[in-house]
């Protein structure tokens, strides 16, 4: 049997839990999503933790939890079409190929892309640090190539981030700088969590090679107005990347209308497998750019003395493709395009206003970033006066509640706001305001067990 697209992400629109098409929205005065239903989908969510207490899971931000749908998914394919994806011609190799790029399809309607624009990768990292050696790789080919002409940074050229950044974000961008002599610059964070655009003018100018920004905080929760900064970016000829990682779970995102150049982003963090991740990229800049990884799967022809590659995306996908998990990133797909992306966001936004209401009025919380929904997703980042993060922690666990602790892999943004940790709860579509609640709770109870209440 063939594998088709719609395979990829067979048995999705049937199942429980599934109330509208993508982009539609709820019916006035009906909640955005079912949750109970779809928790229902969710085989972790039912068991019990620490002394027999219900799991409240609220990390997402960190990995997101699986649906039977993505994990019947890829059971599906190793039982039935296991085989090595672009080699051979037996009927096992033609399946996986089939279903293969299928899910590159099915991922790529998700985003508002064409296929032969997804490059899979093994993670969103992965996939910024392929554009980051792209770059530095392109500095070493001939002025005339049209890959160095567009891509190449050396000394005198600018990379620009934000203070707001994942280190996925920022440790790639200094190494780039690093080896190639370019300079590393930075939008500041104001104190409400706002990038500082007022020297936007100033920050990116004619020696501005890339613009690398969060599309949303993990941390803040902030949205940028990355299209503003890209269409200012794009008129001084820079190119730009989005770290889509927090934002393409949780909101509807289409890269044409984002006007980015690059956008990346994790399978495990949207319902799907660890081990995938997406490199979407304008069709044009892929064609120039050169790979990163290189090796079989991605060669045209190889000779002794020198080789030449497959048009993308095949040029950056080196060695055997992860096939499974792309079919699981299709199926998970599948499933939050049957809730609509429009739904998922507003049952976020009804989360966070919960978590930033019920959070703000325990006195000696302190929420980082902003304390409104205004152009803010579902990861709400405070403090305790009195309580270190880790103990705060600790003592959620105690009471089941899954939470985040530390930097976040955002140590900058940290010291920007002179703390050293935080503790930090982030929200999906299996999320109620029940567990909002307890978390809150916790949080008081860990005050009255280190006598700061």
């Amino acid at each position: 049997m063939t594998v088709t697209p719609q395979a990829a992400a067979a048995n999705i629109g049937d199942q429980p839990g599934r109330q509208s098409r993508p982009g539609e929205q709820s019916q006035p005065g009906q909640p955005p999503l079912r949750v109970e239903r779809i928790r229902a989908d969710f085989p972790i969510l039912s068991r019990t933790v620490r002394g027999g207490r219900p799991l409240v899971y609220l990390d997402s931000g960190a990995t997101s939890q699986k649906p039977r749908q993505v994990l019947d998914a890829e059971r599906d394919f190793y039982e039935r079409h296991n085989g090595a994806v672009h080699r051979g011609a037996h009927l096992l190799a033609e399946e996986a190929t089939d279903a293969y790029e299928g899910a590159r399809a099915t991922t790529a309607r998700f985003i508002g892309a064409q296929p032969d624009e997804i490059v899979f990768t093994k993670n969103a990292t992965e996939a910024i640090n392929l554009v980051a050696y792209a770059m530095s790789n392109a500095a070493a080919l001939p002025a005339s190539d049209p890959s160095a002409s567009r891509f190449a940074v050396g000394p005198g050229d600018e990379v620009l981030v934000t203070e707001l950044e994942h280190h996925a974000n920022l440790v790639p961008w200094q190494q780039l700088c690093q080896r190639t002599g370019a300079t590393l610059r930075w939008f500041g964070v104001t104190e409400d969590g706002r990038l500082d655009l007022d020297a936007l003018d100033e920050l990116i100018g004619d020696r501005t090679k890339i613009v690398a920004l969060s599309h949303q905080s993990n941390v803040l929760g902030t949205v940028p107005p990355v299209t503003e900064i890209a269409r200012r970016a794009h008129e001084a000829g820079a190119l730009v990347l989005a770290d889509a990682a927090q934002s393409v779970p949780h909101q509807p995102v289409d890269v044409r209308t984002l006007g980015v150049d690059f956008l990346a982003f994790s399978g495990h963090k949207m319902l799907g497998p660890s081990g995938i991740g997406v490199l979407w990229g304008r069709r044009e800049l892929l064609e120039v750019m050169p790979p990163f990884l290189t090796g079989g799967s991605m060669i045209e022809v190889v000779r002794m003395e020198a080789t030449t590659f497959l048009p993308p995306p095949q040029r950056f996908e080196a060695g055997v493709p992860m096939a499974a998990q792309a079919v699981g990133l299709a199926a998970a797909c599948g499933y939050l395009g049957d809730l609509g992306m429009v739904n998922v966001a507003a049952h976020e936004e009804m989360l966070t206003a919960h978590a930033l209401a019920a959070l703000g009025e325990i006195p000696g919380v302190r929420i980082l970033g902003p304390t409104s929904t205004t152009d803010r997703g579902g990861a709400v980042a405070f403090t305790v006066a009195g309580v270190h993060p880790h103990d705060v922690g600790q003592v959620l666990d105690e009471l089941g509640i899954a939470v985040r602790t530390g930097h976040h892999c955002a140590w900058p943004l940290h010291r920007r706001y002179e703390v050293q940790a935080s503790t930090r709860a982030t929200f999906y579509v299996y999320n109620t305001p029940a567990e909002i609640d307890a978390l809150a709770d916790g949080v008081r109870q860990a005050q009255r067990f280190f006598g700061t209440a």
